[in-house]
């Protein structure tokens, strides 16, 4: 894969996180009517937005020309990701990180790791993601700025997994 290429999926990653992170944050306000600290690392990032984006970036860009076809195969990538993730979660390591049998606008929920909100939103923030911020991404790509930012995500997460583990 060309540096580039790499350099610009990094920014995806960080991107992804950091948007997820703000996304929770404002909802679960509007939801519960004070902030919450969203997500399992230290820094306001949430890894499932990140590696959510990665997966909507390399199954999409293809069909680029065709927003519908982003968004519905955005959609169900992000449904699959999130049900697969709080099912693996509960079932394997009995953690349950949401819950939307108890959160609003929770229409079509799925054993509480799923629901129309969630898939639909995802859906959206796929079309800003690959018309918006990737082309944006391209043309701003600097390893000076995204390097640090990437690596203290990743060691984020493997700091925050390692802590929870002692």
């Amino acid at each position: 894969m060309k540096k580039k290429n790499v350099l610009l999926l990094m920014s995806i990653f960080v991107f992804s996180g950091v948007f997820g992170f703000i996304y929770e944050e404002l909802f679960y306000r509007i939801d519960l009517g004070y902030f919450v600290k969203r997500g399992t690392t230290f820094g306001p990032w949430i890894p499932i937005y990140a590696f959510g984006g990665i997966f909507i970036y390399l199954l999409t860009s293809k069909f680029k020309d065709k927003p519908y076809l982003v968004f519905i195969i955005s959609s169900l990538i992000s449904g699959v990701l999130e049900f697969a993730t709080g099912y693996i979660l509960l079932h394997t390591f009995n953690i349950r990180l949401w819950d939307y049998n108890v959160e609003i606008l929770n229409y079509g929920n799925l054993y509480g790791f799923v629901c129309l909100r969630s898939i639909l939103f995802f859906g959206v923030s796929s079309i800003f993601l690959i018309y918006v911020v990737v082309p944006i991404l391209k043309k701003f790509k600097n390893k000076y700025t995204i390097l640090p930012l990437f690596t203290l995500f990743i060691l984020d997460i493997i700091i925050s997994n390692l802590l929870k583990m002692l």
